[in-house]
């Protein structure tokens, strides 16, 4: 097995430096923007859970280590929740793990999973952590693109980008940054695919319950994927308690086991007292979630309408929070620069989707926006972008 030398991972690491959320977020404190950048509402979620968060706090409940793998409590809730939504059977004990946020989970499967020099499929554009996560654990990326207006994947692409190096499909659905979301069609011949050449998947599935058009389809659910499928979400998206970083992997045992091994010398354990909060939420009824699902949508309309009306490109999203936009028919020729503009100009910060991409031309003139914000503050977000266009 070859092995990655301390200078060579440094190096890969490198490229990367400041991620771009760091970035144009410290651009919104600096100039009093309104940051519909980074990806993180800008009200608490449900008061009751909460209010379970403090409960546990008070009773003493996570103040210390708590269990490696996860609470129990958390760990039987994660299992519900696959069954009472998708039908998915998976045993608490051996069959869940609980991580500090989807981020870390992404990390301790590529880690677990991942030799120095097997291949790494992903769709791009790309959340930025892939990239990194790849990196470390040795992998070579390999990026099947994504294109306007619809981001539909190329399974024919997809196939031909499968070689005998490649040891995993890292799939992103409900996908951020386009909002773009796999069908139970596109699924199927992906799982099949995966059968066929004996690929390992990661699937990210922090949006999950933001699905607007379609239906969210967890591909472990196919035929074929329980045993070669690490499934992975959290609580951050669905119940907007970001800074809790609590979220968890699914799958078979051996998989399970694999990243757990890799995952305890990473954080080891967190978020104790968020842990016992967090499985409450996930008991919430169903109208919790139809009605977070709603006010989301009618959030989408409203960012939608008014970046068309300010003379940007859209592409209506199926699924996330985030709107992708071309600023090209503005005039502009590079989304990193309009990014680092915006903010004088209207008092509006984005996110540039050329930095997601490994073809920086396939992205160029992109950029997103985020509509996990209050009414008010978006009706304002919609008003200034509208000056670009006076």
């Amino acid at each position: 097995m070859a092995v990655m030398t301390r200078p060579l991972l440094n190096r890969r690491l490198a490229e990367f430096g400041t991620t771009i959320f760091a970035e144009m977020s410290a651009l919104a404190a600096r100039t009093g923007s309104i940051n519909l950048g980074q990806g993180f509402p800008d009200t608490d979620g449900p008061d009751e859970i909460r209010e379970a968060a403090v409960r546990a706090l008070r009773e003493g409940r996570g103040n210390q280590y708590p269990p490696g793998p996860g609470v129990p409590e958390l760990r039987t809730a994660v299992a519900e929740h696959q069954r009472r939504f998708y039908g998915l059977s998976f045993d608490p004990d051996t069959e869940v793990l609980v991580t500090a946020g989807a981020t870390e989970a992404l990390a301790a499967t590529l880690l677990a999973l991942v030799e120095p020099g097997d291949e790494v499929i992903a769709f791009e554009p790309y959340y930025d952590s892939y990239a990194a996560c790849v990196a470390m654990a040795g992998g070579r990326r390999v990026p099947v693109t994504l294109r306007a207006p619809d981001f539909r994947p190329d399974l024919d692409a997809l196939r031909d980008a499968v070689t005998d190096r490649t040891r995993l499909l890292l799939l992103n659905s409900p996908h951020n940054p386009t909002g773009m979301v796999l069908t139970r069609e596109e699924l199927t011949a992906i799982a099949e695919l995966a059968v066929e050449r004996d690929l390992l998947v990661v699937t990210d599935e922090v949006y999950e319950h933001l699905v607007f058009d379609g239906e969210h389809v967890p591909l472990i659910s196919l035929p074929g994927m329980r045993e070669r499928t690490v499934s992975i979400s959290s609580a951050g998206k669905t119940f907007s308690f970001t800074g809790w970083k609590v979220g968890w992997v699914t799958g078979s045992a051996p998989l399970v086991t694999a990243v757990r091994a890799a995952k305890q010398f990473l954080t080891y354990v967190s978020s104790g007292p968020f842990q016992y909060a967090v499985a409450e939420a996930l008991a919430l009824p169903d109208a919790y979630f139809t009605g977070f699902r709603d006010d989301l949508a009618a959030k989408r309309e409203i960012l939608v309408a008014g970046l068309t009306d300010a003379g940007f490109e859209v592409y209506r999203p199926q699924g996330t929070y985030f709107v992708t936009t071309d600023v090209a028919v503005l005039g502009e020729k590079d989304a990193l620069a309009f990014c680092r503009s915006l903010p004088e100009r209207s008092g509006v910060v984005a996110v540039p989707n050329s930095v997601f991409y490994d073809d920086p031309e396939a992205g160029r003139t992109q950029v997103r926006f985020a509509f996990c914000k209050r009414t008010v503050v978006l009706e304002e977000a919609v008003e200034r972008l509208g000056r670009l266009s006076r």
